[in-house]
């Protein structure tokens, strides 16, 4: 697969919308999810954008972070719209996701010396280091709560979590089909390791969001990210129904740090197998 697609290169046909609204529906009462799974759609032509049913733009000067974008989609289930001009120019925000080429200001260290590295190559090493969905093909970005079906499908979906709750959802991933997965962790500019290395790549991408995302994006002190393919988020929450089905579900309620673990490991795992 040409490592700059956003597109599946599967045979299976896609996710549609409906059922991801009810995928949504499942990975919110399993995993008690505080804010609403979301989607990211990348448009070539932002005039096809502006047709998805409810869409809201910003107001003729209004400019915007992209992780404020995605916190009032997840947060007040709105369907939100964006072009390049409605980010910062030639910044990181709209460079990520292929809406803007970063200025030299930005590529050459010169922005980020000094506040988020020390000199100015540790800097520029930040950003060209980065993933970014490649510039110009894209004028539009989407972004939708997936239990409105508006995005059918989104390109990748987006899920806000404690610790406990992501590494049951990772779990899951891993229960009918095994892997393993790294993830990677560019630092300021965090939204590369989720939403672009998803984009760019298809792969599952857990972030820890940055300083940037927390300020302006508001995301909590003890949430995560995980980006994923729409077929990745049906096939976690296939396998978290597995895992509840075994007993291991949200809350993780502690057992004790004095007992003798002997008890609680029986009661997991001496249940019949499947």
């Amino acid at each position: 697969m040409n490592q700059h697609s956003t597109k599946s290169s599967s045979p299976e046909a896609a996710p549609t919308a409906a059922m991801l609204a009810k995928a949504t529906a499942e990975l919110t009462d399993l995993l008690r999810l505080r804010t609403l799974p979301i989607g990211l759609k990348l448009f070539e032509d932002a005039q096809e954008m502006m047709k998805i049913k409810g869409i809201r733009t910003p107001g003729e000067g209004m400019r915007f972070a992209t992780c404020q974008l995605v916190t009032r989609s997840r947060y007040s289930g709105t369907t939100l719209g964006i072009v390049k001009d409605n980010l910062l120019p030639d910044a990181n925000c709209g460079g990520v996701v292929g809406l803007n080429a970063p200025g030299e200001h930005y590529l050459s260290g010169d922005k980020m010396a000094g506040v988020w590295f020390e000199n100015k190559e540790a800097a520029h090493q930040h950003q060209i280091q980065m993933p970014r969905v490649p510039a110009g093909r894209y004028s539009g970005l989407a972004c939708s709560p997936l239990r409105s079906e508006r995005l059918d499908p989104p390109d990748v979906c987006l899920v806000y979590a404690t610790p406990g709750q992501m590494i049951l959802f990772i779990n899951g991933l891993q229960w009918k089909t095994y892997r393993r997965y790294d993830f990677s962790i560019t630092g300021e500019s965090a939204c590369a390791d989720s939403w672009a290395r998803a984009l760019i790549t298809r792969q599952t991408s857990v972030s820890i969001p940055c300083y940037a995302e927390r300020r302006f994006g508001g995301v909590a002190d003890d949430e995560l990210l995980i980006a994923l393919p729409p077929e990745e988020l049906l096939r976690g929450v296939e396998g978290l129904k597995g895992l509840h089905a075994a007993g291991l579900r949200y809350p993780i309620v502690p057992y004790s740090v004095s007992h003798d673990p002997a008890a609680g490991l029986t009661s997991t795992y001496g249940v019949q197998k499947r």
